[in-house]
């Protein structure tokens, strides 16, 4: 966590977890495997929220529930915040110190695999009517991409749990996506 993937040697590990280099390489290909086993938990959950948030089918949704899918309050916000502080040192991980591991690009492949999941809602609300039709999904991923950096950007410069939440509000101020979209008011 100190000095990231490349800059930790496998011997500094190694005397950090009291063991040999020989006994690391008996349960491990190298550092890159122990940092993706590190790693692991933190990535399967995080999969696990995009398919299951990110899996249900767009035109099954009525009109008003696709509208709310867009809507961002404090409680949202605040549940994605503490899902990830509970998961602070593997977030941080991938965040901060995979640069030379296969997560290195892991802040553009989490919004990349977000994009896809949400331009189908997105899609489908233009196709409705319900929205702006002038997003494409390259604009999507470059606003999700602000998105996430702010959320991002907590873990990198190490906020506490009480600095997470004044800025969570500021967040749900700042991205306000029925507004940004033109969406049309529930029920309307």
């Amino acid at each position: 966590m100190a000095n990231g993937f490349e800059r930790t040697s496998l011997k500094a590990i190694c005397d950090g977890a009291g063991i040999t280099t020989g006994a690391l390489y008996k349960r491990y290909k190298g550092k890159e495997d122990l940092f993706c086993v590190v790693v692991a938990n933190t990535v399967a959950d995080l999969n696990a929220v995009a398919k299951q948030r990110g899996g249900r089918d767009a035109s099954a949704l009525s009109d008003d529930e696709l509208i709310r899918e867009w809507y961002m309050d404090e409680e949202d916000m605040m549940w994605w915040f503490r899902f990830l502080y509970e998961r602070h040192d593997g977030f941080t991980l991938l965040l901060k110190c995979a640069e030379g591991t296969a997560y290195a690009n892991f802040q553009h492949d989490w919004v990349e695999m977000l994009t896809e999941a949400t331009s189908v809602f997105l899609k489908e609300a233009q196709k409705r009517n319900l929205c702006r039709s002038d997003i494409s999904q390259q604009e999507l991923h470059i606003l999700l991409s602000a998105f996430w950096a702010t959320i991002y950007e907590p873990f990198i410069h190490d906020f506490s749990w009480e600095q997470i939440e004044a800025h969570c509000r500021i967040v749900c101020n700042l991205f306000n996506w029925q507004k940004a979209f033109a969406f049309c008011e529930p029920g309307s």
